[in-house]
């Protein structure tokens, strides 16, 4: 695999991490909670909460750089081998989670990373 290729496919899972990060942040809101959580308001009500809270505008526009990435990827390389890699969000993702959210990090989480990382090695070695 070309360098350039997977300078793409780190940058499509990276930025769908970010993304994540920007949604969670945005999804625990007070407006969005209440938007969310109580139904209060009418629709176009809980609509304005979520259209006006930064985190989330930010976070779906960040997804859709990631996309842009992502079909910059699908011209390139072979699905079946740049699929894989996605699989490397959930370790950024779970990364981003226990060191920035202080979710937590217990044996299996941990251990199914780790395996996520090998696989993603592996298929990388085959191309």
């Amino acid at each position: 695999m070309k360098a350039g290729d997977v300078i793409l496919i780190l940058g499509s899972v990276t930025l769908s991490s970010t993304a994540q990060l920007l949604l969670k942040l945005g999804a625990t809101a007070p407006a969005v909670r209440a938007a969310i959580g109580n139904g209060g308001g009418t629709p176009a009500d809980r609509a304005l909460a979520l259209m006006t809270t930064p985190t989330l505008v930010s976070g779906l526009a960040v997804y859709a750089l990631s996309a842009a990435f992502w079909i910059a990827v699908l011209s390139r390389v072979d699905l079946s081998l740049a699929y894989p890699f996605v699989g490397l969000g959930f370790v950024l993702t779970f990364l981003i989670g226990t060191l920035f959210l202080g979710e937590t990090a217990n044996a299996l989480r941990l251990s199914g990373t780790l395996f996520i990382i090998v696989g993603a090695i592996l298929v990388a070695r085959s191309a």
